[in-house]
């Protein structure tokens, strides 16, 4: 014969009780009680000894004491499966909509009275256990449950939403990466994008993308908070699962590219994937600029309202570029001038693409545009600072329409020295924009007397800077040249045909801009961003360096230039002042400065003071750094590709410098260092020895480079 429900005060051998363990409820039988303490048989037949603070506030019914134990386990069995029927049938969602907002807090009873007229044991135990299971809406605070408002609950449910997609995509990620590891390591080709990877079948879409997600996220580096650690939630969420899920890996020693591998050997990214473009955040191509169509249709219409006003300057201005170049900045007049003294000399006009006649400073464009900080000009295609439509069509300057433009004029005297600096703003038609190689034969001909002209005063430009102490280095230029799909993609790297004459008037006179400019501004106090190597050079270090021992030596004494807006020499380019503003469309520094010369010649003074411009040099200056990095490390990693598909070949090396076990040896053709151990190349090292290299082991991803024989060459 069985007793009813007993809620509290003491319980005797007999009584049916319930605790909590692992968050779940467990039915047990009291075989006895002494000074607080039971001892319990649980239905798996266990023993356990418990405070009575342990049960929860339910209990019953109460049985005869000395049953056997079999006796028990079949009371027990019984007792659960009514529970966890009744169990079943009680919506604890319910239960919350009907008691929030009307109390904090409430017994099970008190629930159990909202489903049943006459609640028993079972049915109070029962709704007990679905509320100690809701716990996005209740909270067991014994012997009462709290009632979690609807803020908290929302809360809580998104959290044990996140709990479960997270821990469903570690348990496919388990698997996913562990085959994809498997692959990589047999070397197996990568995936096809549409070909499904066994242990992904049947995955559930959220899950595969989320999982691709978080190897993108690691790609480009966003581990801790979110892009440049400006803080995101996410990118926490997926770093951690990241951190999960790699470790089971049988990986030995570090792997850096882990992520990239993965993504790659699974089809999530394609072969050769430029890493370094997400780590910086530089999108590729031009599709981030559909983000800004309103901006740039709004420029475009400022634009044609100007052009269409505007007063064209008759000079026939003259571009000379790279056969493939479309965003084009410079072009220039010369002609002979009479100076002030009455003395012959020249009027050298440098014009440039003056894009802030348009531009909104501070407008999400420009922030972007200023994200960017600069062009690249990669081996797989070209990016651009600003959107196409601008760049390299609006302001570039071709041959197909008024373009506006600062004309920098300088007097020049027979010896190219500046007399006077005359920069002003006008709009341009351009005559004709010509490439290196129809310059070159241009001036090798004599034909164009305009062009050979340019020559004469960009060689007395020439000389000057080397009278005042250039370093000039000369060294052969490697074109890499991709061909075929990313997955069986060659690579072919040849020495660019040059046009000395032409590419030395388009650079001497790139600099006689920017250091002209820059002290023309000096001058009038208007402040730039300038480009100092305020050091000393010995005079050995002056001159044309063309040999690769030279070159070495030299470079190494060579500080980086820093930007500031102190106008200081430049040692190496033998400048008194320096400012870049000749390639405003292709680096955010000379689109600043172009944009500082532009406002003090319309209105009389700067756009920004010097302190605003100050302001602006460390994330400028440190954006730059950064997607200047991928402009000097993704061509190595296509030249280290060339050396890997072509192993079994010699590469001629020069020794560039002996010290210590690992001398270093320039590859010139490459324009490649790499560095070799002493004994294989023998005691009498020293630079300027010529080898052909042999190479073993070549990992362009990790930029590992090792030579396995050094033939000393004949």
């Amino acid at each position: 014969m069985t007793k009813t429900l007993k809620l509290s005060g003491f319980l005797r051998p007999g009584a049916v009780v319930e605790f909590l363990q692992d968050n779940e409820a467990h039915l047990a039988w009291v075989l006895e009680e002494a000074q607080g303490r039971l001892r319990l048989l649980t239905r798996t037949k266990r023993e356990v000894k418990l405070p009575a603070a342990r049960l929860l506030p339910w209990s019953g019914p109460e049985f005869a004491p000395g049953a056997t134990r079999e006796e028990i386990g079949h009371k027990l069995d019984d007792i659960e499966a009514r529970r966890r029927g009744i169990m079943a049938g009680v919506n604890a969602m319910e239960l919350w909509e009907m008691a929030q907002g009307e109390l904090t807090q409430a017994p099970a009873e008190w629930f159990a009275q909202l489903l049943w007229t006459e609640p028993g044991v079972d049915e109070i135990a029962a709704l007990g256990r679905a509320l100690l299971a809701a716990k996005a809406h209740f909270k067991f605070q014994p012997p009462d449950f709290e009632i979690h408002p609807a803020d908290k609950v929302e809360a809580r449910l998104a959290r044990e939403q996140e709990d479960k997609d997270r821990e469903a995509v570690a348990s496919a990620g388990h698997a996913v990466f562990s085959a994809l590891w498997a692959r990589i390591k047999s070397g197996q080709p990568p995936l096809s994008p549409h070909v499904v990877l066994r242990e992904a079948e049947g995955m559930d879409p959220e899950v595969e993308a989320r999982l691709r997600a978080m190897l993108l996220a690691q790609v480009a580096k966003k581990t801790s908070g979110g892009p440049n650690g400006s803080g995101n939630g996410e990118y926490d969420a997926l770093a951690k699962l990241w951190e999960n899920l790699k470790k089971p890996l049988p990986i030995k020693g570090e792997a850096p590219h882990l992520a990239l591998q993965l993504a790659q050997a699974w089809g999530v990214l394609p072969p050769h994937h430029n890493h370094l473009l997400d780590e910086v955040g530089y999108a590729w191509g031009d599709g981030w600029s559909r983000d800004f169509a309103g901006e740039i249709a709004a420029q475009k219409e400022r634009f044609a309202t100007l052009a269409a006003g505007a007063q064209v300057d008759p000079t026939p201005y003259v571009s000379i570029d790279a056969a493939t170049t479309r965003d084009i900045d410079d072009a220039f007049f010369v002609a002979p001038a009479t100076l002030p003294d009455g003395n012959a000399g020249y009027s050298c006009s440098v014009t440039l693409a003056r894009p802030g006649v348009t531009w909104d400073f501070g407008s999400p464009l420009d922030r972007e545009v200023f994200s960017r900080s600069t062009s690249l000009y990669l081996p797989e295609g070209s990016g651009h600072m600003m959107p196409e439509e601008l760049g390299t069509g609006l302001y570039s300057l071709t041959a197909d329409g008024p373009k506006p433009a600062l004309v920098a004029e300088f007097l020049l005297n027979e010896r190219a020295e500046i007399v006077e600096a005359r920069p002003r703003l006008a709009w341009v038609k351009i005559a004709r924009n010509i490439a290196y190689p129809d310059a070159q034969a241009a001036i090798d001909s004599g034909s164009d007397a305009h062009i050979c002209l340019g020559m004469k005063i960009a060689r007395e430009l020439f000389q000057r800077r080397l009278e005042r102490g250039a370093v000039v280095i000369d060294k052969p230029e490697p074109q890499v040249v991709l061909t075929g799909e990313p997955q069986n993609i060659s690579v072919d790297i040849s020495l660019r045909e040059t046009s000395p004459d032409a590419e030395l008037l388009v650079s001497e006179f790139m600099i006689l801009a920017n250091s002209g400019m820059a002290l023309w501004a000096r001058e009038r106090g208007v402040p730039l961003l300038c480009r100092t190597q305020d050091i000393a050079l010995p005079k050995e270090a002056t001159g044309v360096f063309n040999d690769a021992v030279d070159i070495y030596r030299v470079v190494k004494l060579l500080a980086p230039p820093a930007l500031e807006c102190q106008p200081r020499k430049h040692a190496a380019l033998a400048c008194e002042a320096y400012a870049t503003l000749t390639s405003p469309i292709r680096r955010y520094v000379d689109f600043l400065n172009m944009a500082q010369v532009q406002s003090y010649l319309e209105t009389g003074a700067p756009r920004l003071d010097r302190a605003g411009l100050e302001a602006i040099i460390p994330h400028l200056s440190a954006r730059t750094q950064e997607v200047g990095q991928v402009q000097r490390f993704r061509p190595r990693y296509w030249k280290l590709v060339y050396l890997s598909q072509h192993k079994r070949e010699p590469f001629p090396a020069v020794v560039v410098e002996d010290a210590g076990p690992y001398p270093t040896l320039s590859l010139p053709e490459l324009q490649i260092t790499t560095r070799v151990p002493r004994s294989m190349l023998g005691d009498r090292v020293q630079p300027g020895m010529r080898f052909d290299l042999f190479f073993g082991r070549i990992d362009a991803l990790t930029n590992e480079l090792k030579v396995v024989e050094a033939r000393e060459a004949e």
